[in-house]
């Protein structure tokens, strides 16, 4: 690609972030070379919510980057955004969620649950024409595909966990939080050139879990690390740190991709480890490893392929009434009628 036709592809892109995500989107729009828009949001008196876009969308891509890691707090706004991209004129509306919901209910546990992982994947699939996140927690799922109908990609942030230990970590000692991890902890050990071992995890409810460590004193001598795709409730690495400190071993790192520590997992966390890192996935003090570089070479790699976008409706039509009140005042100023 000449200089020429890369400035020409990256003025034909542009990257909205949804409240909370500026600067997360501000480094991928330097990373990319992409023009960086802006939104305006608040909420109504009865608390609906008011968007709009302030950035001109007409013939361009639009990327909205938006981490959901609260959904319920911000998914009509995110919705709207992408509906508006379109109606305005967008060429295409790409969803980057670096953390993406709704995956754990995949199965009717009880009876009269709602499936919300297919439910949300619906929802999602209807507004956007491609979804682009970092290791979602699939469960059941063998991949994205199985319930999103949109291109889906999901990338990985081992590697980068891996590098950070790599360079930070003398002498690491690799741990998983089940057996389930087993894969995926021996790839990170591999890169990083380390042992490794899993624990075993009974899961009782949402925040009961008992765990149980295999005898690890052979390896007293290392630095152990608890690394884990995603800190939710963060119990499974509180008992797995205290239980660590139990059998001599020194006070673990851990690195996960995905911080969200709920409640005071964080604050019950930090006095039992020597350090806590995540990825900037979810925006929170411990965050370490930046993902925009990740993402940021997807997506210099999917241009030079076909376009997998999915065009569902062109731009709608404004008419002459609708363009005189656009043009007569701001849409979020009363109609001069509506003046006592």
């Amino acid at each position: 690609m000449t200089p020429m036709q890369a400035t020409r592809r990256s003025s034909r892109h542009l990257i909205l972030p949804l409240p909370g995500n500026e600067a997360f989107a501000h480094r991928l729009a330097n990373e990319c070379d992409w023009d960086f828009g802006s939104l305006e949001t608040r909420n109504f008196p009865d608390g609906e919510s008011y968007l709009r876009i302030l950035s001109d969308v007409v013939d361009k891509a639009v990327t909205l980057v938006c981490t959901l890691a609260r959904p319920d707090e911000g998914f009509l706004r995110l919705i709207f955004a992408a509906d508006a991209a379109r109606s305005l004129g967008a060429s295409e509306v790409t969803l980057i969620a670096p953390y993406l919901a709704y995956m754990r209910q995949d199965r009717r546990f009880r009876a009269g649950e709602a499936v919300t992982s297919l439910t949300f994947a619906r929802l999602i699939s209807k507004s956007f024409d491609r979804l682009i996140t970092v290791d979602p927690h699939l469960h059941r799922y063998p991949a994205l595909s199985a319930l999103y109908s949109i291109p889906t990609a999901t990338l990985h942030a081992a590697p980068l966990l891996a590098d950070w230990i790599a360079a930070e970590v003398a002498a690491p000692l690799l741990i998983g939080p089940d057996e389930e991890s087993e894969q995926w902890v021996s790839a990170i050990a591999t890169r990083v050139g380390a042992p490794h071992a899993v624990l075993q995890k009974v899961r009782h409810g949402d925040r009961d879990v008992e765990i149980e460590l295999p005898d690890l004193s052979m390896w007293r001598d290392r630095q152990p690390v608890l690394v884990d795709d995603i800190a939710a409730s963060g119990h499974t690495l509180i008992e797995a740190a205290r239980k660590l400190r139990m059998q001599g071993l020194a006070a673990p790192d851990v690195a996960v991709v995905h911080g969200i520590f709920a409640g005071d997992s964080y604050e019950q966390l930090v006095p039992l480890c020597r350090r806590i890192v995540s990825t900037d996935s979810v925006t929170h003090p411990s965050n370490r490893v930046g993902l925009t570089p990740l993402i940021a070479t997807h997506i210099a790699v999917a241009a030079s392929n076909d376009d997998l976008a999915r065009h569902r409706r062109p731009p709608e039509p404004v008419d002459d009434v609708e363009r005189a009140g656009i043009d007569s005042f701001p849409a979020s100023d009363p109609p001069p009628w509506g003046r006592g």
